[in-house]
């Protein structure tokens, strides 16, 4: 399984990117999955539901499943945060797995920078950040991608991690 994360504060288009990537490399034949580090107040459930009712009596896991989709539901309680590494264990594997948040993980990242969020740049400070996406020109020696010219992105991603 191929790893490839973004990097980037609020705003600068990450998600967005990650949407118009997902679907040429599905077209190019690639089984593409996507992990996502979110608030740690976040919640897929709704209240009400029987899942949620049944978490809130205090199930340790909830696996939800249809004839479209299933979701399993692991309440922490307590415990540490699982690790990175921990988190892929629970995915089938892929051909590639895209990564948004997990700024510490040891994969490499793309960064996307925009001017207009006020932040400064991340890969300065992080060895894993191979290239930097903007759509300002950005003083870097990291190959420096439009990030509007998502097809460009793609091709770097795939070249980057030698995907047929």
């Amino acid at each position: 399984m191929k790893v490839f994360g973004f990097a980037g504060y609020s705003g600068s288009g990450k998600t967005t990117l990650i949407e118009q990537l997902i679907p040429r490399f599905v077209k190019q034949g690639l089984r593409v999955s996507l992990i996502k580090h979110a608030h740690h107040a976040f919640d897929v459930d709704q209240p009400g539901k029987d899942s949620y009712r049944h978490r809130h009596a205090g199930a340790s896991e909830v696996l939800v499943t249809s004839s479209r989709r299933w979701v399993l539901m692991h309440e922490l309680r307590g415990e540490a945060e699982p690790s990175f590494d921990a988190q892929l264990e629970h995915l089938t594997p892929c051909d590639l797995l895209l990564v948004e948040g997990f700024k510490h993980a040891p994969i490499p990242k793309l960064e996307v920078w925009r001017a207009a969020t006020g932040e400064g740049l991340l890969h300065p400070n992080d060895p894993h950040i191979v290239a930097v996406a903007s759509d300002a020109n950005v003083e870097t020696r990291l190959p420096r991608l439009d990030l509007n010219d998502v097809e460009g992105i793609a091709g770097f991603i795939r070249k980057h991690l030698a995907l047929a």
